[in-house]
């Protein structure tokens, strides 16, 4: 199969929106310190360029999950690769993720993190489908874009971990050879 990658949101669209969400994270947060954990590996770039773009003092720390076994569909089940370095009891949280599509990770995560006693527990992403919702529950305060049922990589997003590096947003389509 041959790949076809066609722009949705350029560079610059994106860059504009995380200015834009680093301005109101920075105000709701103002005279706090924000605890950011990036769900690896796709909200690196994000988390990154969000950082940034905050300008209240922040914390960095990384979690990665699986849910997908080894098949190309949710298994449903939510395994932890990888936990937190820090606690976060007390603190204010943020939750930053490249995708949130079924649901299913954001939910068990949000659970699990808020028995955890964090101070506050908030969820910011890059994008946002909600048509492929499977989950009732996952209540997104930050969102870059919404986007329909879509196919998409870069900033972060992959297929079969090819195309995370392009500089923008694209939808992916494939074609018989």
């Amino acid at each position: 199969m041959k790949e076809h990658v066609r722009v949705m949101y350029d560079e610059a669209q994106v860059a504009s929106r995380i200015a834009e969400l680093g301005a109101q994270i920075s105000e709701d947060y103002q005279g706090k310190t924000l605890h950011m954990i990036c769900v690896l590996k796709g909200g690196v770039f994000f988390q990154c360029e969000l950082a940034k773009r905050i300008t209240v003092p922040v914390t960095l720390d990384f979690l990665s999950v699986s849910s997908y076994g080894s098949g190309t569909s949710s298994s449903g089940v939510v395994k932890v690769i990888k936990d937190l370095d820090e606690s976060i009891e007390d603190r204010d949280v943020l939750i930053v993720e490249d995708i949130i599509d079924s649901g299913r990770t954001l939910s068990y995560l949000m659970k699990a993190l808020q028995n955890r006693n964090p101070r506050s527990l908030r969820l910011c992403t890059l994008l946002d489908k909600p048509d492929r919702r499977v989950v009732e529950g996952v209540d997104v305060q930050y969102c870059g874009f919404v986007i329909p049922d879509r196919f998409v990589v870069g900033y972060g997003l992959d297929y079969d971990q090819r195309y995370r590096n392009l500089p923008y947003i694209g939808e992916i389509s494939f074609d018989e050879e």
